[in-house]
């Protein structure tokens, strides 16, 4: 059995979506290493660094988690933190094709790297990051879809640029 997996994601922001997901994988590995991707490209709302403090602090309370970041192929990644299982989360049917996609491309890659999927919890299973972002940019309350430092940290964004 593996004794580490992987959960990766750009996490702007960490989601409770995500962190249900994270939560199912501590049941399963006794070591977790969240791995943020820098990924610049996206323009992301949160710095990599901001997005590492959130997901630390929301995280805390789960033995066995660690946050890193990586830039490139995550299966190369992985196989550095000496990682043989990533977890992907799979919120609705949609996801699938691409997270299968991606599953294959990486088996192909390292084939000794194992991808699973865990669903999320149904009540999270129509939460995204971009969908957070948006409900937070236009004044909407998204307390109810990301943890309370994620919420503060929002909060404190959109105060900002609309001030």
């Amino acid at each position: 059995m593996n004794e580490a997996a992987i959960c990766a994601g750009t996490y702007d922001p960490l989601t409770l979506g995500h962190l249900d997901v994270i939560e199912r994988a501590t049941r399963i590995f006794p070591r977790v290493v969240v791995a943020v991707a820098s990924n610049p490209g996206k323009n992301p709302l949160f710095s990599l660094d901001e997005r590492i403090r959130m997901i630390r602090a929301s995280t805390e309370h789960l033995k066995g988690v660690e946050v890193d970041h990586f830039d490139g192929l995550l299966v190369n990644f992985a196989e550095k933190k000496g990682v043989k299982t990533i977890v992907r989360g799979l919120r609705a049917f949609s996801d699938f094709e691409y997270e299968f996609q991606m599953a294959l491309t990486n088996r192909k890659l390292k084939p000794q790297i194992e991808t699973i999927f865990l669903m999320p919890k149904q009540d999270y299973s129509y939460v995204t990051s971009s969908n957070v972002r948006e409900v937070a940019a236009l004044g909407g309350d998204s307390s109810q879809f990301v943890p309370p430092v994620v919420q503060q940290a929002l909060l404190k964004r959109f105060r900002k640029t609309k001030g």
